[in-house]
């Protein structure tokens, strides 16, 4: 047979093979006819459990629920409770303690964390850094890394014994976080005394991998103004809020290179400001060496009605409220660059409800936007290159979800038509309403979460599971518990688990975990 015969009849079979189910993908890894790479493996494994939990026959069935008087927490197949204490996994059919730290006084007690994974893109000296970690900051202003499976402590960090500490976020996720202090208050003795206090608080900035610090920076009214009310950072990205409803944008990486006094090492000794010792020990902790004398120039600054202001989308958009009170209750999508209004880009849900709508920018970095209310969600996709048209939130391809309001007009038992005077809101407990919307990034699946009234007085809840892309139901799962809209939910959906975290009545916390499950008699 000659070549281009072969070329004939190979065609079909590679056009085939684009298309593999899940039999298939597991018999090609049977034979070896697979990809060496690990994320191509995992990338395939991802496909084959997505097909399975989309399966008529498959179910989810909660296997263990637990109680705890202190807020729970989960993350990346991990749940903590005692104020981070305790910890289990949630990979196993049930979950499991992994470990369970000493009892604690109130003034070492965790107050808030962040899971760091292990990095791929660098090999580090010591083989504990190769694995994940939990960065922990205790009420006494220490910073611990603890094994994330063992709770083993693998390095502390002291941080200053003049400001408290209070709270921990990233600014690059597993890149840099940030450590933030409370906000430093004027005395009333130093007020009669007429000293004023410039500053307002202090942030602490360190990077991972191995774990160092960056800074310790002072942020002050004095540079920033007497109006700050709050600051974060956010990919490089120092962002100062103030009382007038309104937010500038200053770049970080130009702060340390303009206003960092000197660079820092953890165990290494300092001298600052007539101070000496080791950086990061007690009682010496980490000296303030990033000081702005002058205020960074402005890279962005709106001023906004409520909620902040967004940023995302290809190319950068930002999303907000305008301060007018002709505007409250809409959102409005200008491009960064030039703070033109984008196409479509008023978004108003008009929607009746005590509960706010919400939007933001998708989580897949498509550049599309969400926009949720009670009973309907829009998702807008992301249409042309460099085009507003990109952030539409409607057009023809968009999702367009809701749920059926009830009607007005009631027909009772003896025939008699009677109209409701009053209209329901759109988020009332006797309808059903969305409660919030999670997206799985490695099924690719957005999961919806939306809640039901029942006869009890209380709401049954459903997790929706749609397609990313086209925004079609695949698959709703029912959760076993009342749904209690009184009190805060947080419903979280990690491949072959859901996760169900509700505080109750008695201010007590309950964690529900469901597993995947298939009916017995399906082959």
């Amino acid at each position: 047979m000659c070549l281009d015969q072969w070329s004939s009849v190979l065609r079909p079979l590679a056009t085939k093979r684009r298309i593999k189910n899940a039999c298939t993908i597991l018999g090609f890894r049977t034979r070896g006819i697979t990809s060496n790479d690990f994320g191509t493996l995992l990338g395939e494994n991802l496909k084959i459990l997505k097909n399975i939990i989309l399966q008529d026959g498959i179910h989810f069935t909660k296997v263990w629920t637990k109680s705890s008087k202190s807020l729970i927490s989960y993350e990346s197949g991990r749940i903590y409770f005692e104020n981070y204490r305790n910890c289990y996994s949630s990979l196993t059919p049930e979950p499991q303690l992994l470990y369970e730290l000493p009892r604690q006084s109130k003034a070492e007690k965790i107050e808030d964390s962040l899971l760091c994974q292990c990095p791929l893109v660098s090999v580090l000296p010591h083989a504990s850094e190769q694995k994940p970690c939990l960065l922990a900051l205790t009420a006494n202003n220490w910073l611990y890394r603890l094994s994330a499976d063992t709770g083993e402590t693998l390095q502390r960090v002291y941080l200053s014994p003049h400001f408290r500490f209070r709270s921990l976020d990233w600014d690059i996720p597993q890149e840099t976080f940030y450590i933030k202090s409370i906000q430093h208050k004027q005395t009333q003795l130093a007020r009669q005394a007429g000293v004023d206090n410039n500053v307002f608080m202090h942030l602490a900035i360190f990077r991972v991998f191995p774990l160092d610090v960056v800074g310790l920076l002072e942020i002050s009214k004095k540079v920033f103004g007497k109006s700050v009310v709050d600051v974060l950072l956010s990919q490089g990205v120092l962002a100062v809020s103030h009382s007038t409803k309104c937010v500038k944008l200053y770049n970080f990486e130009y702060i340390v290179k303009q206003f960092r006094t000197k660079e820092l090492f953890l165990g290494q000794q300092c001298d600052l400001y007539d101070a000496r010792g080791i950086v990061g020990n007690a009682p010496y902790g980490i000296p303030v060496n990033i000081q702005i004398k002058e205020c960074p120039p402005v890279l962005f600054e709106m001023s906004y009605f409520d909620n902040g202001i967004q940023i995302g989308g290809h190319p950068w958009h930002y999303i907000y409220t305008p301060n007018h009170k002709r505007d409250r209750g809409t959102h409005h999508i200008c491009s960064i660059r030039d703070g033109a209004l984008a196409k479509n880009g008023i978004q108003d849900m008009k929607c009746d409800s005590l509960e706010a709508d919400w939007i933001f920018f998708h989580p897949d970095d498509s550049g599309r936007i969400i926009h949720a209310g009670p009973s309907t969600i829009n998702e807008g996709s992301a249409v042309g290159q460099i085009t507003y048209e990109m952030l539409m939130i409607f057009g023809s391809k968009n999702v367009h979800l809701s749920v059926q309001a009830s009607s007005q007009v009631m027909v009772t038992s003896s025939g008699r038509t009677v109209k409701r005077r009053f209209q329901h809101l759109d988020d009332d407990p006797e309808q059903e309403t969305f409660k919030m919307a999670k997206y799985e990034d490695e099924l690719d699946l957005l999961a919806i979460v939306d809640v039901s009234p029942t006869e009890e007085d209380v709401g049954q809840a459903s997790v929706r599971l749609h397609d990313n892309k086209s925004g079609v139901l695949m698959k709703r799962i029912a959760l076993e518990e009342p749904w209690d809209v009184t009190y805060s939910h947080e419903v979280y959906f990690d491949r072959d688990t859901i996760i169900h975290i509700e505080q109750q009545r008695n201010n007590n916390f309950s964690c529900h975990v469901y597993k995947m499950n298939r009916t017995k008699n399906l082959r």
